[in-house]
Order: C-alpha cells, then structure tokens, then sequence
C-alpha cells in the first residue's frame, strides 16, 4: 500500500533512510550527535526547540487563528458584511452630509461580532475541555535520558534520544536499531501487512531490497507496533520528519472516522443546497416582478437563503460534543475522538472480549497437572520456563505462572541454570508460543525447546506424551483422555493450556515454527478468572438499553460457555471461527445476527464479524485492550479501549475507559444517546421553522405589494433564534429517548419538516391578515392603497414589526413544542436553560421596536393590543401543533 509511496519518495529525508540502514551505528551515533547512553534533558530541550514536539503536523490540527476564521467566515456573517458593506454606500458614501446614518452598519456589524464571537469562544472552551481531558490518557515511551531510563511523554521524544521497545509498543519515531532481541514487529498499520516480521539490530538491507523502506531489518518507522521481543534505538526524525509518520497518524490515529452523524450532516447539506437553490431564486423573481425593485430584491432573497440554514449548527455540534465529553469524564470515560459520542447514542452492538470485561482480570494458576492428573514441580518449571523467557507481552496468564513459580520454587536456580536462546513469537494461527533455553548446568548445554498453547492446537504437533517418567507415543486413546480431562476441567470453569517440550530441536539461530512437532506433551496448566460480581447487572443495563452484547474471545468454547451462563448470556449457540470459515456472505450474516458467542477467534475474524453486522445495517462498538485488538478496532464504529491498555489499542481507541468495566460503558452509551437527541432537536425544529418561515415568505411576496420583511430584520431574527438556540445542549432528554439505540437518519427529515413547517406558516399568514387588514389600517388611518408615499412607508413598518415579533414567538415556541412528544409546558417542560434562552430571546426582540435603536432597524410603533393578539395566535399555534405531533407519532417511534 505505502510501498508505492516510498519509491516515489525523492527528498531528502528519503535519501536519507538508505544511508542511515547501510552505515554503522557508531557513525549514526555520531551524525546525530548523541551516544548510547542518550541525551541529557538539556540537550533533548535543544533539540526540541528547533525541530518542535514530536507530533504530526495536520491541516485537522485546531488552532485559535483556525477557530477565529470559521467562526467569522459563514454564511451568515458573509451575508452581514455583503449588506453592511452595501449600506454604508447607500446610508453614508453616497448620500448627502445631512442625510448620512450609519446606524444600520453598525447594528449588522455588531451582530457579526455577537455571531462571530460567540462561536470562537466555543470552539476554544471545546478545544481546551478536550485538551484537558486527554491529558488524564497519555501514550508514553521508555527513553534513555540523563543516564537512566525513564518514561516520557511521546510528543517529548527527539531526534538522537535511545529509545527502549518492548511488546505491545507503538514505535513513536523513525529509528534506527542498536541491539534487539527475538524482535517481531507489525506494519499493519503502514502497509497493511497483519503477519509479524522479525527485525534485527545486526542486519543491514540487501541490494535487492534497497527500494522496501519497510523490509530494512534494522529500521522501524513510526506507527510499527512491536508483537514481542525487545530492542534499542536510536531516534533519526520524528514529527513530519518521519518518512510514513503522517501516513502512519492518519490510518491510526489523526484521521476521524466518518461516523453515520457525519454522513446526515452530509445529506442535509444536500438538501438545504437543493432547497436554497430553488427557493432563493424564485424569492428574488417574485419580488421583483412584484415590487419592481430588484436591488433590494436581491438582497431579500440572499438573507432568505441565510434564514434558511442553520448557521448555529457547527457551534451547537461542539457545544453538545464538549459537553458530552466532560460528562463522561465524569464517569470513568475520556473521549479521544469528538465525532464518536454521536456512535454512542446509535450504537445497537458491543463486541467485548470476556476477559476483565466480563470477569475479574485476574487469573490465577489453579492446577499444575501432569497427565495424571497430578500437580509437579516439573510441570510448573517447564512453564516457568517458557512464561519467564518469553518478551512478548507478558499477559495474565504468564504473570500468573511466574507468581506460582515464585512462591513453591526456586526461581533463581532455574535461571541461573538456563539461559535463552531463542523463541518463536505466539501467533493467532498457532495458537502457541515456544522458547529455547540452554541448559547450562546438568546437562552441558542442552537444548530445550518448551511450548505451551490451546490443546487442538497443541497436540496437533504432538506425537509423544510423558507418563510416571516415560515417554510414550500419543495414542488415538490418550489423546481421547487428554481431551476429557480438559473438558472436564473446562466445565469446571477452569481455562486450560496444554505444556509441552522438546530436547534439542534445531542448531542455535535456526529456530522456527517448523521445529514445532514431534513435542512430548507433559501436562496442563488450568486457570481460573472468576467473572465480576457487576458483569451480570451491567448486562442487564445494557440489554435493557437495547443493546446487544456479544463475546468475540480467542478462548475456547467450554471455559466461554461456563462464564457466559454465571453473567446470564444466552449460551444455547456458539460458533468458533472453524464454523464460520467457508461459509458464504449470507450464512455469515445470518450467523452473526442468531449467535452472541464467538470462540476461538484470529483477529481477523473479529474484524470480519464486526464488518458483518455493519452491514446488517448494525451500529457497532468494540471494546479491546491487546494487540490483537487493534484491526477490530479500527473497523468497529466506536473503539473503546482502557488506560492500561498497550499503546497500540489506546492509539486506535475512540473512548478510553479509566475502569474496565461494563457498567461504566452503560453510563457513556446513555450520555452519546442525550448528546445525539439534543443534536437532532437543533437540526429538526431549526429545519422545520426556517421551512415554515420561507413558505410564508413565498406567499406573503405573492401578495404582499411590498417585501414582508426587511432584510436586516430578517437576520436579527434569525440570530436571536440561533442564539437562543445555544442552550439546547443543556437541555433535558427524555429516558424514553436514553433507553434504545438511536439510529441517525435523514430519511425521515422531509417528512418532518412537511409536517411542522407549514403549521407555522398557517399562523403567519394570519398573521398577514390581521396585520394588513385591521392592526396596520387602524394604526395608519387607511388601507395601504389610499395612503400617501408616507403613511405607506408607516404601513410597511408597522406590518414588518408585527410580524417579525409573532414569527420571534412562534420560532422559540416550536422549540417547546417539537422537543418532546407529549403537550408542552403541562406534560413536558424544557431546562431552566432552555426556559431562560427561549423566553429571553422572545422577550428582548420584543422589546427592540419600543427601545432606542427601534429607528436603525426600521421597525413602526405597535400597539399593546397586537401583542394579546400574538398570544392568541401562540396558544392555537401550541394546540395545532399537538394535533399534528398526534398524527405524526402514528407512523413514527420517535419525534426528535
């Protein structure tokens, strides 16, 4: 994939790997200006100062400039400077010095500053709230500073630092070999490539190689995770420095999934471009067939167009995200990845692995057997054996069998008399791992080569067992009884692998998954992980919730079975990946849907179940903490990973868990659901009223003989409503709302919009009515057509006023009205916040045609009558309203 890339690389930097591979260490040493025993933390601050911290630079990247141009470069504050620009020729450049007025400029540029501003502020609360809460998660790499080896910061690594790797690592910079041990790696995340190849510090590149940046032996670049063993480097770039660190960043980390939120966000983008494109035109041609002024026309329909869309949007978006972030740390979860709250509220599916999700996390070594099912030391020094040399990542079950060892032997003297020589790394399709170690004592040097895995896997390889000191051969029958002892074991809860050994396998430096065969099996090990007294309750929260668990484990049936069953999950079907292996894509979608269980799974059919229930039309989570996790990761819709997770499953995680525990995932799931309802209240209700609005536009410039409103009024209200607006995130959701998956679609917005948008309208053309019929005639003295140019203008005045005060009204009341099903205000009532925007911001536009700068926006004197009037229309608005909800609500589950 990247390799293409690569040889296309001509810079400097790509000149530079080839060398940096050929040349010797010493001289890299040299060139880089450090030693191998690294940097002081002067000479680290030195350097950082002018190459900058180790992070990749990304046009994503926020910055206060980049809040400060999006929050001022809209529709909305475009469309204000255009008119405002317009005015100060028309209001002041070209008129007389007795007839200049700049008090129309300077109200749209203050509503340009309030917008502007307003938005800024956000995005930089939002953008600091996220800084602050990923800083209680942080990815840090072993380094050799000032002598000693220590943990940093990774974004704090520079070039010339030593750095030390181990299993379960994210190689964090471009860096050259010094030593390494049985060091395997993986590049998936750079080519692809999920089968782990081994580097060593003492290769260098061959000739036919040269052009395979990722094939160099003594190389690893940034975003290469380490499977097991151990080495040393030294650090030649980091940040954009790096040859395939952007690359890198942007598959695994930097680059934001496109969440189902963003592709409606999307789609309304479409349908607003549509019906901007078609209602903005007609608006200008009829007011200017009609009204014969097409200047102001023009600017009509151009503020028509902003009406039209909701320019708070991207503010509320943040604010809900920023909002939902900081409530879920305040239970256990830091969100990394903003967009991914919004997958939370629609998530039907969580695929976990069992161990520490569902149980304890803590395995114990219960029994150290021999075939006969009798604890020895033998067995459990094999074991010790192989779990203390091993450098992969040391999991539960070897911590396990090193505490036992260190309690009923002695440790020392197996070290001392046994040395490593070599391992062969576990892998997904062996399902075992072996050591070679050399015994130095006894038998002068002798070759061991001990393996322990999953029992078909085992004595597949397997001819010969160990039995009261003699070695047999693995009979039909003894292998028979092998496997009744272990499904015994199994039905007893207890997870079992198979220990097996081979003298003198292969000459030293040789050893490969070849030399796996011809084993003695000598005993077993049995584990036990007790499941949490939690898991059972948070299952019932999450079911309840409407949410589907399923265990995709690498473990085996019967151990999964027994701990399913104490946690209360349906064990009547489970599949391994063997049952799964050739079936077609139909019996795979149908099996992935029937069965909750999942056993004995590679990595890459965990990837594939979740890929299966995506598109089953599933919204999926899955939540992992190992290597292996990270592919499934990377394709579910939400990754959930944990602090103590390895870099690499932190690195491709969406949420970190500060707690590995299911009941804390219950409270997150409920929050992205309120975070995504209130989102959906925004963009519905806003939808619908501004629809409302521009068909009482239309109608009213059809009859009306002069515009219904002007455009400078038309966008005061339209930012008193978006502003208003602003509180929604802090709104109430009901638990009706919290308590299933909410699918984002905009399928049903039309619909929406045609249902409650022309209620509005009904009552604005009433509104005209009574306006131009009886409140405009009586307050002027006659019908428009009889009045002078003067008591004309009164008129217009007067009309526009009346109207934008009910269309104020009748917008932040659609609000109570459409954020909840039920009838507003007696059987749902909104937050305090909401209360105190919508009213305030009805209140303060009402007040502006009696206040000082009534004049400026060219609103006419209303009576205190036309106001009983608003109220009247209000309360049948609320009422209409109810009655079309009720139709609504026949064909629809939800509102919002």
């Amino acid at each position: 994939m990247l390799n293409k890339s690569m040889n296309k690389m001509a810079s400097k930097d790509a000149k530079r790997v080839p060398r940096i591979a050929l040349e010797k260490r010493s001289v890299t040493l040299a060139q880089l200006h450090t030693n191998s025993n690294g940097l002081s933390t002067e000479e680290a601050e030195a350097v950082r100062e002018k190459t900058g911290a180790n992070e990749i630079a990304s046009s994503n990247k926020d910055s206060k400039l980049k809040f400060l141009a999006e929050a001022f470069l809209t529709p909305f504050t475009l469309v204000l400077l255009i008119l405002a620009t317009m005015s100060l020729f028309t209001n002041y450049i070209l008129v007389p010095d007795d007839q200049k007025d700049l008090s129309t400029v300077i109200i749209m540029v203050v509503m340009v500053l309030v917008s502007g501003i307003t938005s800024f502020v956000q995005n930089v609360r939002t953008s600091n709230a996220v800084q602050s809460l990923l800083k209680m998660v942080s990815v840090t790499t072993n380094v050799r500073r000032d002598g000693k080896d220590q943990e940093i910061p990774t974004k704090d690594v520079v070039v010339g630092d030593i750095i030390n790797i181990s299993a379960g690592d994210m190689v964090p910079a471009d860096m050259k070999l010094l030593s390494s041990t049985d060091l395997f790696c993986s590049s998936s995340s750079l080519n692809g490539e999920s089968t782990p190849v081994e580097k060593n510090a003492n290769f260098v590149p061959t000739p036919d190689k040269m052009d395979n940046y990722l094939d160099y032996p003594n190389i690893l670049f940034e975003g290469t995770t380490i499977v097991s063993g151990s080495g040393r480097g030294v650090v030649f770039a980091t940040g954009s420095h790096t040859m395939f660190g952007k690359m890198a960043a942007e598959i695994a980390n930097t680059q934001m999934k496109e969440t189902a939120f963003d592709t409606g966000i999307k789609d309304i983008s479409k349908l607003l471009l549509t019906m901007t494109a078609i209602i903005a035109p007609l608006v200008f041609i009829i007011n200017g067939l009609t009204k014969g002024n097409w200047s102001d026309a023009l600017i009509f329909a151009i503020a028509t167009a902003v009406g039209l869309t909701p320019e708070m949007l991207p503010v509320i978006v943040t604010t809900n995200l920023v909002r939902g972030s900081v409530e879920m740390g305040k239970h256990q979860t830091i969100v990394k990845k903003m967009n991914s709250i919004q997958n939370f509220g629609s998530a039907d599916i969580l695929c976990t692995d069992k161990t520490g999700t569902l149980t304890q996390g803590q395995v114990i070594l219960e029994k150290h057997y021999n075939l006969e099912m009798r604890e020895t030391d033998r067995v459990l020094k094999m074991a010790y054996l192989n779990s203390y040399y091993q450098t992969g990542m040391k999991d539960l079950i070897d911590r396990a069998v090193i505490d036992v060892a260190d309690d009923e032997l002695d440790t020392s003297e197996i070290q001392r008399d046994y040395h490593k020589i070599d391992e062969i790394p576990f892998d997904f399709q062996r399902r075992r791992m072996s050591v070679v170690v050399a015994n130095s004592d006894k038998k002068h040097g002798e070759h061991l080569l001990v393996t322990k895995g999953a029992a078909e896997e085992m004595l597949a390889v397997s001819s010969r067992v160990e039995i009261n000191g003699e070695t047999l051969p693995l009979t039909e029958e003894r292998k028979k009884q092998i496997f009744k002892d272990i499904e015994d074991l199994n039905d007893d809860g207890m997870r079992v692998i198979v220990l097996a050994y081979k003298v003198d396998p292969s000459p030293v430096g040789e050893f490969t998954v070849n030399d796996e065969n011809d084993l003695i099996v000598i005993g077993f090990l049995t584990f036990l992980d007790p499941p949490k007294e939690s898991a059972k309750h948070a299952l019932d929260s999450l079911h309840r919730d409407g949410i589907t668990v399923k265990i995709l484990t690498g473990d085996n049936e019967a151990v999964t079975r027994n701990v399913a069953l104490k946690v209360g999950l349906n064990i009547d079907m489970v599949f391994s990946e063997k049952d799964l292996v050739g079936k077609s894509d139909e019996e795979l979608a149908d099996m992935v849907e029937k069965c909750d269980i999942f056993v004995k799974l590679s990595p890459e059919w965990k990837t594939k179940i979740i890929a299966t229930l995506q598109k089953n039309g599933h919204t999926v989570g899955y939540m992992g903490d190992g290597i292996n996790d990270a592919p499934a990761m990377k394709q579910a819709d939400v990754s959930i990973s944990v602090d103590s997770a390895v870099d690499v499953a932190k690195e491709s995680a969406d949420i970190i868990l500060l707690q590995k525990d299911l009941g804390v995932l219950e409270h997150a799931v409920r929050i992205g659901r309120k975070t995504l309802t209130n989102t959906m209240k925004y963009i519905k209700i806003t939808l619908s009223s501004n629809f409302g609005n521009i068909l009482s536009i239309m109608v009213a410039s059809i009859f009306l003989p002069f515009l219904p409103m002007l455009p400078l009024q038309l966008l005061i209200l339209d930012l008193l409503y978006g502003t208003s607006c602003l509180a929604l995130p802090f709104d109430k959701v009901s638990e009706d709302y919290l308590q299933v998956p909410r699918e984002w679609s905009t399928k049903n917005m039309p619909k929406f919009m045609f249902y409650f948008g022309p209620a509005s309208s009904i009552f604005d053309v009433i509104t005209f009515a009574v306006l131009f019929f009886l409140v405009c005639p009586a307050l002027t003295g006659g019908s428009y057509a009889s009045l002078d140019a003067g008591g004309k203008m009164l008129f217009m005045t007067i009309f526009h006023t009346g109207w934008f005060v009910e269309s104020l009204w009748t917008q932040e009341m659609v609000i109570h009205a459409l954020r909840d099903e039920r009838l507003p205000f007696i059987q749902q009532r909104a937050s305090l916040p909401v209360m105190v925007a919508t009213f305030g911001a009805a209140i303060f536009g009402t007040f502006l045609p009696f206040s000082s700068v009534a004049n400026a926006m060219k609103f006419g004197p209303l009576n205190g009558e036309f106001l009983w009037i608003v109220a009247a229309l209000l309360l049948c608005y609320l009422v209409l309203t109810t009655i079309v909800k009720h139709f609504y609500m026949k064909k629809e589950k939800f509102l919002i």
